[in-house]
């Protein structure tokens, strides 16, 4: 049952408000609705839900992906860039990179960025 369901990720924030002026403002989503002490975002066919937490900024691994086309890669990544958005590189083996955006041959290219609260965020092109 649970594999025919769309799962909602799920960040916490110290500062909602400070988030919403991240997701809305930085990333242009746009809220779905708001309670239970956060804001539920859709993305696609599913949601991402912020909610503030005391246990935010301890998730050192990526929490949301984001899988955009090969085509619309370079314009993404533009938009994140042109919003003041930070890439962060990492030690990968197979990987190459270049301004922050990673890649393997002509196969994939990727990008990882943090929210306020250090919530890992990327966003990834592959071959289909």
């Amino acid at each position: 049952m649970l594999s025919q369901i769309t799962p909602v990720p799920t960040l916490p924030t110290s500062d909602l408000s400070r988030a919403r002026g991240f997701y809305e403002g930085t990333l242009g989503l746009t809220p779905q609705r708001e309670g239970m002490g956060g804001v539920a975002y859709k993305c696609g066919n599913g949601l991402i839900f912020v909610y503030e937490s005391a246990y935010a900024g301890t998730n050192e691994a990526t929490s949301v992906n984001f899988d955009v086309p090969m085509s619309a890669f370079d314009e993404e990544v533009g938009a994140l860039r042109e919003k003041g958005v930070t890439f962060m590189t990492f030690e990968a083996e197979g990987l190459d990179w270049n301004e922050g955006v990673a890649s393997a041959g002509d196969a994939m290219k990727s990008v990882w960025f943090a929210d306020p609260d250090g919530n890992i965020l990327n966003v990834t092109a592959g071959e289909t």
